[in-house]
């Protein structure tokens, strides 16, 4: 089993979701969170006052999936995730040694 973890633009976290969905993945877990990578922040102009914001919002989401479907889930993410402008985001994968369903006790597979 692999979890992926994609920090994407929080206006694409509807279309990610949309396509997780038809690719069969049952649940995810979405955070809102902020940070900032090559683009270092911007500034932002109010009441005529220049503010640096360092810390961007984006929006965390983590599947777990078999190891089957890596590969489409992430092309799947990238394809819909992608604006093609600095802040797209990034997408990681990590191995999960195991996973256990509180409610039933069903483990790995058969958990997620």
């Amino acid at each position: 089993m692999k979890q992926i973890t994609a920090i994407i633009k929080p206006f694409k976290l509807e279309e990610v979701r949309e396509v997780l969905g038809q690719m069969g993945v049952a649940g995810l877990t979405v955070t809102e969170v902020r940070g900032f990578g090559r683009q270092k922040g911007h500034t932002e102009l109010y009441r005529g006052a220049e503010y640096v914001v360092d810390f961007l919002p984006k929006v965390k989401v983590e599947v777990v999936v078999v190891d089957g479907d890596v590969d489409r889930c992430v092309e799947a993410i990238i394809k819909v995730a992608r604006t093609g402008k600095i802040g797209d985001g990034k997408i990681f994968v990590t191995t999960v040694e195991r996973a256990i369903r509180i409610r039933t006790g069903e483990e790995n597979e058969a958990a997620i």
